[in-house]
């Protein structure tokens, strides 16, 4: 049946048979009375508080049968001593709060359950995160549970005109997908259509949380690497991304928040910008892209230096080879991209403990060696080992691994063609630059492109904020 009756028995044998308790024994059917009449509990062990439920119960004895109303929604409105209670006929529906935690009440007589929010989930702390680290600032950051996400971005931003819309994306996860907005500040348009692709998506379930979702919303153009969105774990850089009209959105099981729409330059500015006084924060900032644009082109350019040497001033002598290379200087280079690849996952699957004497033996015993034996250059090593380093300057992993196919691009064509090569591979990178745009459809490079030099301004130089006056 599709709706709940008024029989009791009737109700627990289809909640049973949907939820296959005799199989499933962490769904559990209790039987209770109200008042005088027969009840049952249907709930996930483990999400539901057991304290709570205890004075439920006991509130529930002390009911007198003279007591209880015959309709069920003087029942919701008057008796039950919660506050997040909700009336619900529909069995699919039931099933699903049931499934998601809420505990469902079934009383003899009546043709509505009371669904009970006294959920909890198993949760980590509120901690810093490990990648959006600041020298200055907040410690806390996004967790797996999304309501906990909410409420720390609810914290932040005390304004009516923050809303939280919660979408259900998977026919098999249902998986909560909330999107945060500032009604007076976002763009309308961007975030009608965005709430209609999420509602189109048809998929059994989120399994990779936001990427599945990013797949989904955006399926096309993969072989473009620069990043559409743009991850944060810290809650301070998303409710300042709302308060700027951003769109941000949560999925639920997910610990960071992809802002949208994002462009280069969002992509590319971090918290730590603002925590200093504005001479400080532009230098950082300014640090930061230099950094960037140098990892870009440091090895590249070396090659190109290396395959015209005439071209190298004497003032430049030191970056010469000092021993002529036993391996191709590009077959060096990409086996070290590569290289610094396998180290990083190693390291990532490496437990704790290890790390320290692992990383020594890397450092030490295999960049030695390597050189030693012949395979690569030691200018190649330092080089690479700048870029390596260099490129956790910037939070985003989706950037830097476009900055890295690109570099590599470059590389394999300066190789080819020489200085041609070289110059193709940088008109390469500026087209998958200006074909890419943003999901509102703006230009991904503004406000460079379209340019608009006050926007450019705030953006690369951290100004003094400016307080309005009441």
């Amino acid at each position: 049946m599709n709706t709940l009756s008024a029989k009791l028995w009737e109700n627990i044998d289809c909640l049973e048979e949907l939820l296959h308790t005799e199989e499933n024994f962490d769904i559990v059917s209790r039987r209770t009375m109200v008042a005088d009449r027969n009840a049952c509990l249907f709930f996930v062990d483990g999400f539901v508080k057991d304290d709570l439920m205890e004075k439920m119960m006991d509130f529930f004895y002390s009911i007198a049968p003279e007591d209880l109303p015959r309709d069920s929604r003087d029942l919701f409105q008057g008796f039950i001593p919660y506050i997040e209670v909700e009336l619900q006929e529909r069995t699919e529906d039931i099933v699903t709060a049931v499934l998601s935690g809420n505990m469902c009440l079934l009383i003899d007589g009546y043709t509505r359950c009371f669904l009970i929010d006294c959920r909890t989930y198993p949760v980590r702390s509120v901690e810093e995160p490990e990648k959006d680290k600041v020298l200055r600032g907040s410690r806390d950051g996004f967790v797996e549970t999304i309501i906990f996400n909410t409420a720390l971005i609810r914290r932040r931003i005390r304004d009516p005109q923050l809303s939280m819309e919660l979408l259900t994306v998977g026919t098999a996860s249902k998986t909560d997908v909330a999107l945060c907005y500032m009604r007076d500040r976002a763009d309308l348009k961007f975030l009608n259509r965005l709430k209609e692709k999420i509602q189109r998506i048809r998929v059994e379930a989120l399994s990779m949380n936001q990427e599945s979702l990013a797949e989904c919303i955006y399926p096309g153009r993969w072989w473009n690497p620069f990043p559409k969105f743009k991850y944060t774990e810290r809650p301070d850089t998303a409710a300042a991304s709302i308060l700027e009209g951003k769109i941000v959105v949560l999925v639920d099981n997910s610990p960071s928040a992809m802002i949208l729409p994002a462009a280069m330059l969002d992509i590319l500015d971090e918290a730590d910008d603002y925590y200093f006084p504005p001479i400080t924060g532009t230098y950082l900032r300014l640090s930061r892209f230099g950094i960037a644009l140098f990892t870009l082109f440091l090895t590249p350019v070396w090659l190109l230096l290396m395959q015209n040497q005439e071209w190298v001033p004497p003032a430049l002598d030191f970056i010469l080879l000092d021993q002529a290379p036993r391996v191709p200087l590009i077959w060096q280079l990409l086996l070290l991209e590569f290289a610094i690849d396998g180290l990083r996952l190693a390291a990532v699957n490496t437990p704790s403990m290890l790390n320290t004497p692992l990383s020594v033996i890397a450092g030490i015993v295999v960049g030695e060696f390597a050189v030693n034996s012949g395979w690569f250059n030691s200018e190649t090593m330092l080089y690479m080992a700048f870029v390596a380093i260099a490129n956790y300057t910037q939070a985003s992993y989706e950037l830097g691994y476009a900055f890295k196919f690109m570099r590599i691009l470059i590389l394999v064509l300066t190789a080819a063609f020489n200085l041609w090569g070289f110059v193709s591979g940088i008109a390469l990178m500026l087209l998958f630059l200006l074909l890419n745009r943003t999901l509102s459809g703006e230009s991904y490079l503004y406000p460079l492109l379209p340019l608009n030099r006050k926007e450019l301004g705030r953006r690369i130089f951290r100004k003094r904020i400016h307080f309005k006056k009441e």
